[in-house]
């Protein structure tokens, strides 16, 4: 979908602040949101759908959000979706309803592994016989998706290199919205900056972008 999350390629922010020795977390309530996130994983649904909400976000609220911040609106996002929360529980922080959830709550064990671990994306029966090989000329569809969607607009009609096959992967835009995995080949594609942001640009420059297959069409197509 459209919202100001994707943000890549845009200017007039100004410049990105970098802090010396910036710790992971600058408050306890970051830490807290951060197990929050990990926790819930197990009855409000899959990373994608997490992804999701928070692009569901307002764009002012957004772009005066801190990172946690938008972790835990999109939790509340979610919550709301799924019959969890209400309006009035988020606003006043006490339960009124209670919606038994499909798995018990994961405890401490169960939250760091899920941290070390990850959540592995890549399957061994998805399509397996990728379109595209190493070398071939690719140009990004141009998708309008009200959904979520991980090809980001800068690069949307743009012509790349696929460099790399990276295997059959979980397809965000279906898992997001409970339509299954629909796992298919995802490739890493290499773009010239000259070709994403014209002559204005150090000719050396490149973005590597991965991307599902669904996302693409051959060169010659346009």
């Amino acid at each position: 979908m459209n919202n100001i999350h994707d943000m890549g390629g845009m200017t007039q922010f100004g410049p990105i602040p970098q802090e010396t020795d910036e710790p992971v977390f600058h408050a306890d309530w970051e830490r807290k949101v951060f197990t929050m996130n990990i926790a819930t994983l197990a009855f409000l649904g899959p990373v994608d759908r997490a992804r999701h909400a928070v692009e569901r976000m307002d764009t002012k609220e957004y772009i005066n959000s801190g990172y946690y911040q938008r972790w835990l609106r999109g939790i509340e996002i979610m919550g709301k979706d799924l019959g969890y929360l209400s309006d009035e529980e988020i606003a006043t922080g006490k339960a009124i309803n209670h919606k038994e959830t499909p798995h018990p709550p994961p405890d401490a064990a169960m939250v760091e592994g899920l941290i070390r671990a990850g959540v592995p994306a890549t399957r061994e029966d998805g399509r397996l016989n990728p379109a595209y090989k190493v070398g071939d000329r690719v140009r990004v569809r141009n998708l309008e998706s009200k959904g979520h969607n991980r090809a980001t607009n800068y690069v949307k009609g743009k012509v790349g290199v696929i460099t790399h096959y990276n295997g059959s992967h979980v397809l965000p835009d279906s898992h997001a919205h409970d339509l299954g995995e629909n796992a298919q080949p995802l490739y890493t594609v290499r773009f010239e900056a000259k070709t994403l942001w014209g002559e204005n640009v150090e000719r050396k420059d490149c973005v590597y972008i991965d991307l599902w297959e669904d996302y693409l069409e051959s060169e010659s197509k346009g």
